[in-house]
């Protein structure tokens, strides 16, 4: 059992730009806990007399400044929660504060370098990795993704996710048995056997969280989400598992609606935000106090899913994140509060452990047959229904090993079924009438059989010389093989040379080479199963995201227009540069090992053509093979040894770089699918306004070509600050204008081939005013 507070940490993020910073210090004491400080100095406007406090100070295991990498939050608070996950104990780690404070940052991780992952992608690398090095016990690992969103719950794994509104899925409701454990109804459970597949369902859910732009953080998280993995762990043969779960935790942000100014949906959102976030604070109030006799996890979805890590058998963790600028210093105050508060709680971890739920129903199945036995022996009611096959083979296996057994004392233990007793009585007749036959073998058979021929010296001594030349011919023979194959060898060798000049070059290993270690044999199923993998992965992505491969010409020039001023655009270009050079370095490591392999095998030719040399002349000068190594077979062996290192080295490289191209893919294929999708609002939002804006004309006028000298000529300049152009004027809004209406792309359909034209010409309509008034 292991007892212990909720372990508090702090981590600051960096200001944004044209925002004033507040003024904090960090004191790092070894005698005492490193305490945060922040400072508020005395505003003149609320006069002289003014009792406000102007410091506030706050303690913590450990405080995280601006400058604070992602590997090393992960090695401080994520890995301690990890390994005592793996030992058997429930783990959760969740981060608390306020909207655009950096909690998805933390617990996620950014999607634009892979130096920025997060707790969950860390924690997983880590997880199946020590799964991999401990082959002692037998592991199962599965994943839940559970979402809160407006007081309820959604599965993020689930398929019908993207083909449904939210409202039309199924909720996920919240049961409680007798001894008041919580389980939760249509919440999935996914096996994940690798880090892949276990990384590709975090992905999976992390594109059907609900996103939203507020005034205080562009891609603000609009629910609590806990992305969860359950751990199995059973020694080979015994009887005992361990359960384990971690929560890994990332809470909406707290916002002030006064503040924000928002309304509509995202002040529902922020209602129901502020309200779990309340009951949050009732429950970590209630912990705290000792008199308290009930606490009310009952009064909202998010506590009811965590009452074991809040003040229960687990190991928890909180990250208060804090945006210490001046316009945010309020808010950052009640975090730190919060996050005091939390540090007065007491969990009480116990180790996992049950019986096998099967290995106890078949105990008790075969307990069920012992007490049906003895009762029909006690009543008297034998049993007439014939043995089966199964429980006749079973006989047969006791009866054998009863006799093989040399201990007099040795019991066959069959029960009390006298089925199975007369079935062994029958089996032991037929024994020993088998036995009795054989005895009547006569007796001449048996004496010749014991006669031995008599062998005298000058008989012996022919068959060691026999011998002795038939293994010199044996050897000769060898030699002679050795070298019509190594003729033969040389020219297969070309003819390989010639065809794997016409191979993909990008190949980083030679089919047909001979593996040299199970490593190199196993990496190529592994590439394959990994090339499937990111098909799948990719086909999945254009079904999720309704991408068309073919569009129209006018669609086309506009995607092409809004991912030129996308911001993420700069984002991808980066991400698809760094993925060719660790292609081209992936490239040069598998020529590396191709060489290597090579030369490894050029060894071991040498080492036994010269250990063939060496028999054959000991055989020619009728010597005997000096025991004394040779000098120059332990240089070539040497040698083989560090190509052997140097082999295993470079492909534990190789096997690295390929799980970095293969998170840098990841990156890339979420950038696509967020460039799409916002593509997608914004034509929609555009066709919303040509419908509302057009005139009502005949469609028909619209497909007449507008002349050269009736278009309007606006001479402005593009901007390069993304979609928002100057004076309100996007640089779509730019190219319509400067392009004549005769060379406007039609997809063929009149409808819309109207309405292309219409919009077109209103928007031109619009430039024109915003110019004549601004002259």
């Amino acid at each position: 059992m292991m007892k212990q507070t909720i372990q508090i940490f702090a981590r600051v993020k960096p200001p944004e730009r044209k925002q004033q910073q507040g003024i904090y210090s960090i004191d790092e004491d070894e005698k005492s806990a490193p305490s945060l400080e922040i400072l508020l100095p005395r505003d003149l406007a609320d006069g002289f007399v003014n009792n406000k406090r102007e410091s506030y100070k706050f303690k913590f295991q450990r405080i995280f400044d601006q400058d604070a990498k992602q590997d090393i939050i992960f090695e401080i608070i994520a890995k301690p929660v990890a390994q005592s996950v793996l030992a058997g104990y429930n783990g959760t780690i969740f981060a608390y504060g306020q909207t655009g404070s950096g909690k998805t940052f933390t617990i996620t991780g950014g999607a634009e370098r892979y130096s920025d992952r997060g707790i969950i992608p860390r924690t997983l690398s880590y997880i199946f990795e020590q799964l991999q090095k401990d082959s002692s016990k037998i592991y199962t690992t599965h994943i839940s993704y559970l979402e809160i969103y407006n007081e309820c719950g959604y599965d993020l794994l689930d398929p019908r996710h993207e083909a449904s509104k939210l409202e039309d899925l199924p909720k996920v409701t919240i049961l409680e048995d007798p001894d008041q454990h919580i389980h939760l109804k249509n919440l999935s459970l996914h096996q994940a056997t690798t880090e892949e597949e276990a990384l590709n369902l975090l992905f999976l859910g992390d594109t059907n969280r609900m996103i939203a732009e507020t005034p205080m953080n562009q891609a603000s998280t609009r629910s609590h989400c806990i992305f969860t993995v359950h751990l199995t762990s059973k020694e080979p043969g015994s009887a005992t598992l361990r359960r384990a779960k971690l929560h890994l935790v990332d809470l909406a942000g707290s916002e002030r609606v006064a503040k924000t100014g928002v309304g509509g949906l995202l002040l529902t959102e922020a209602k129901y935000i502020n309200l779990s976030l309340h009951y949050l604070e009732q429950v970590i109030i209630a912990l705290s106090e000792k008199r308290r006799t009930h606490i009310p996890y009952r009064n909202s979805v998010m506590t009811s899913v965590l009452r074991d890590s809040l003040g229960g058998n687990c190991v928890t963790t909180m990250i208060a994140t804090l945006s210490l600028e001046k316009r945010n210093i309020d808010e950052s105050i009640s975090t730190c509060r919060f996050a005091q508060r939390v540090a007065l709680i007491k969990n009480e971890a116990v180790l996992n452990e049950e019986i096998d739920p099967k290995l106890m129903i078949t105990r008790l199945q075969k307990e069920i047959t012992d007490l049906k036995a003895e009762l029909a022996m006690a009543t008297g009611e034998w049993r007439t229904e014939a043995l089966t096959e199964e429980e006749l083979h079973q006989l047969e296996k006791l009866i054998a090993s009863f006799l093989e057994d040399q201990d007099p004392e040795s019991r066959l233990e069959v029960g009390a079924d006298m089925r199975k007793i007369h079935h062994c009585f029958h089996h032991f007749k037929k024994l020993l009438n088998d036995k009795d036959m054989k005895n009547t073998v006569p007796s001449e058979t048996t004496h010749q059989a014991c006669q031995e021929p008599f062998k005298d010296e000058e008989h012996t001594k022919l068959r060691d010389l026999l011998k002795q030349r038939d293994n010199e011919i044996n050897i000769l023979v060898n030699m002679l093989k050795k070298e019509k194959k190594k003729t033969q060898d040389a020219l297969l060798l070309s003819n390989t040379e010639k065809s794997d000049a016409r191979l993909p070059q990008n190949s980083p290993f030679i089919p047909g080479s001979p593996a040299v270690q199970s490593t190199s044999v196993s990496s190529a199923p592994s590439q394959a199963q990994d090339l499937s993998i990111c098909r799948h992965r990719s086909s999945l992505l254009h079904r999720k995201t309704g991408m068309r491969e073919e569009m129209s010409l006018g669609r086309q020039e506009a995607f092409e227009i809004f991912k030129r001023d996308h911001a993420d655009s700069v984002t991808i270009d980066d991400n698809r540069q760094i993925l060719k050079q660790r292609f081209s370095e992936a490239k040069a490591l598998g020529e590396s090992i191709n060489q290597t392999r090579s030369k490894i095998g050029q060894l071991k030719d040498a080492i036994t053509q010269r250990h063939l040399q060496q028999v054959a002349l000991g055989i020619s000068e009728n010597m005997v093979t000096p025991s004394i190594p040779d000098l120059q077979e332990e240089k070539l062996r040497s040698q083989l040894e560090e190509e052997k290192t140097r082999y295993k080295t470079t492909f534990m490289r190789l096997k690295a770089l390929k799980v970095e191209i293969e998170h840098l893919q990841l990156l890339m294929d979420k950038a696509k699918v967020k460039l799409q999708k916002e593509f997608e609002v914004w034509w929609a939002e555009e066709a919303t306004n040509l419908q509302v804006n057009s005139p009502a004309t005949n469609p028909q006028e619209h497909l007449k070509p507008v002349p050269q000298q009736d278009q309007p000529q606006l001479l402005l300049k593009k901007s390069s600050q993304g979609p928002e152009a100057r004076d309100g004027v996007s640089s779509l809004d730019i190219c319509i204008s400067e392009r004549p209406m005769s060379s406007i792309p039609l997809t063929g359909d009149s409808q819309t081939d109207s309405d292309i034209l219409a919009f077109i010409k209103a928007r031109q309509n619009v430039l024109q005013k915003k110019c004549l008034g601004s002259n």
